[in-house]
């Protein structure tokens, strides 16, 4: 049945998009994006500065980032058993704790590293809950699924961008406390949102999972293993978990803002965001017959990002190389969703996409963690420069392997068993 259907059999009615629960939805994913955009630098320059060094930074988003590359296999099952909006209002109160939390830390003492870890740990187990249940809802509070993604995105594109110039003069003016503080009434009012919202029924059998959540995590390992260029993808996305994402924030925030200023980092943050939204808007346009392959062949501009950063370029060469790298980046997002999306049958793509996200990110706390010893035995510099040819060589390696250079863009209604 079409999906548009599926939406109208439900009673759904009133405007396609800008209707009162799809109003509330986007408030509430907006305020949780700008949020969410401003928890890596405000944790990277707040640790930085209490004296902790890249080591203590890594160590921070590794907190974070570790609990969600684990957990959000099982988002999606818990997601299926206590439905999406209750999982999602749970996360949202418990991230109002825990950057309330880190806020009166930061304000009022001067935090042990333990305590920032444990809860930013805190904080990714309620991500890893929170995320599984946006791709489900949108169909239920917009008609026109298509449009209300659009809106969706460019939103947190917009919140992206804005987020880390945001928090970095908020930081320069008031210290870091503040910008905890903004993310915990801003997570309170997604709360608030997703609470208000009056969605209509699912259909009998819907609501809870059928089968249990050993057997839908083997049949979407399954489904995942049988694709090569999907697994191929991740095996390089482990790679450069641990020498290309996981060292950037920890060491990049440390070196701009020691030459340049903290403002200066939260600045060369929003340019890789302008990136992203050039990159959306590329690939809006483009659609190439083999889309693995146009969006690595973007992805060589990502290289720049940490090649910037190494060869200490001043500040306008370096946010230019983040626009630049964010765009890249971006393209290869749309690229590498659209196949998945398209390659994947519906009734298997939850699972798949749990192991795809839990794959992707699992090795990036690793990268965190290993930052600063790293940075202490090579040198800051030297990591980055390794990070950057790494990206090419692995840029190089997904041109290379035919089941990603020869993954062809299938059309609506095509078969998806490929």
């Amino acid at each position: 049945m079409p999906q548009d259907a599926h939406i109208k059999e439900r009673g759904q009615a009133g405007p396609a998009v800008w209707s009162r629960n799809f109003t509330l939805f986007f408030t509430a994913r907006s305020v949780s994006m700008l949020g969410a955009s401003m928890i890596p630098l405000a944790t990277a320059l707040g640790v930085s500065n209490l004296g902790y060094g890249a080591t203590g930074v890594g160590l921070a988003l590794a907190a974070w980032m570790g609990p969600f590359a684990v957990l959000i296999l099982f988002g999606g099952v818990f997601a299926d058993k206590f439905t999406p909006r209750r999982m999602m209002i749970g996360a949202d109160l418990v991230r109002t704790v825990t950057q309330g939390g880190l806020a009166a830390l930061y304000a009022f003492t001067h935090p042990p590293l333990w305590q920032i870890l444990a809860l930013s740990a805190v904080s990714g187990v309620a991500a890893a809950m929170y995320q599984p249940g946006v791709s489900s809802t949108v169909p239920r509070v917009a008609r026109d699924v298509q449009r209300g993604n659009a809106s969706l995105r460019v939103s947190e594109a917009i919140m992206m961008l804005a987020g880390p110039a945001v928090a970095g003069g908020i930081i320069t003016l008031s210290g870091v406390g503040t910008v905890f503080a903004i993310e915990a009434v801003g997570f309170a009012i997604s709360a608030v949102c997703l609470l208000a919202l009056r969605l209509p029924p699912l259909p009998a059998g819907e609501d809870v999972a059928e089968e249990s959540m050993w057997r839908n995590l083997r049949g979407g390992w399954h489904e995942f293993r049988s694709r090569t260029w999907m697994w191929s993808v991740i095996l390089i996305w482990v790679v450069f978990g641990i020498t290309l994402f996981g060292p950037m924030i920890p060491l990049g925030s440390v070196l701009v803002s020691e030459a340049l200023g903290d403002a200066a980092y939260g600045l060369v943050m929003s340019a890789s965001g302008a990136g992203t939204i050039v990159g959306g808007l590329v690939a809006m346009r483009l659609r190439p017959a083999r889309p693995l392959m146009a969006g690595a062949i973007g992805l060589f501009g990502f290289t720049l990002e940490p090649l910037s950063i190494a060869t200490a370029m001043p500040l306008e060469f370096i946010m230019a190389a983040h626009v630049i790298g964010g765009t890249g980046w971006a393209f290869w997002s749309v690229m590498w969703a659209t196949s998945i999306q398209t390659h994947v049958p519906q009734e298997a793509l939850n699972r798949v996409t749990a192991y795809e996200v839990g794959g992707s990110t699992v090795a990036i706390p690793i990268g965190q963690a290993l930052a600063g010893p790293l940075s202490g035995w090579l040198g800051a510099q030297e990591v980055l420069l390794l990070s950057s040819a790494v990206a090419v060589g692995g840029c190089t390696c997904l041109l290379l392997i035919p089941a990603v250079r020869g993954l062809r863009r299938i059309t609506l209604g095509a078969d998806p068993h490929v």
